[in-house]
């Protein structure tokens, strides 16, 4: 019966795991964002420029008002334009947060798609914590615990799962174990973190190899 140290040990090492697997991936900032799926993109792109528009014609309506233009200070109320443009700087600045909180959703709905979590779930998750931190909490949580993109077999280079114990095109055993301790190490250990013994690659080999037997 595993007790409850057994269970922490056996997530410590998931996670190392995961971290391990998650240094392979090499994200790039342009790449993450074709995430996004380009009609949203569109569409925050034409509602910005409404927004813009809509408040700068609402600002110079009041051009000729007798009373001036209470909606800035008084000493833009005589200046239009530089009113109009303090305005459109407001606008600016809430469409990049809101646009902010809407590409995070969208990322985080695909990139848990392609990923194999269930993305309706980590959303609705981002989406609950939205109002406390604006999803900033949420989304860091998502980062965290996410699980590492399919990678190549290290035998047969065919993109495997994280979750896969073996390669389904060649059998290769994706948890090779020490050949001294017998504990769980990663295809890029040099040593084993447990006893510390000297991991060569024909070590590794044969200990794929026997575990396939």
């Amino acid at each position: 019966m595993s007790g409850p140290g057994q269970v922490a040990s056996a997530w410590d090492e998931r996670m190392r795991l995961i971290r391990l697997r998650r240094k392979k991936e090499r994200l790039q900032f342009w790449n993450e964002l074709k995430l996004i799926p380009k009609w949203l993109i569109g569409t925050v792109v034409v509602l910005y420029i409404a927004a813009v528009v809509i408040a700068i014609l609402v600002n110079l309506s009041h051009r000729y008002n007798p009373y001036g233009n209470d909606m800035f200070p008084y000493e833009l109320r005589g200046y239009p334009v530089l009113a109009s443009l303090s305005l459109a700087g407001l606008v600016t600045l809430m469409s990049v947060m809101l646009t902010w909180i809407i590409f995070m959703v969208a990322y985080v709905n695909r990139d848990a798609a392609r990923r194999g979590m269930n993305s309706a779930l980590w959303t609705l998750f981002v989406l609950i914590l939205m109002p406390s931190s604006g999803g900033i909490i949420g989304f860091v949580i998502y980062l965290l615990m996410r699980e590492p993109l399919p990678y190549p077999c290290p035998r047969c280079e065919k993109p495997v799962g994280p979750r896969f114990n073996f390669c389904p095109n060649c059998k290769c055993n994706l948890h090779p174990s020490c050949p001294n301790c017998k504990k769980e190490i990663a295809e890029t250990d040099k040593f084993c973190p447990y006893c510390a013994s000297d991991l060569k690659p024909a070590e590794l080999s044969e200990t794929s190899s026997s575990s396939l037997a």
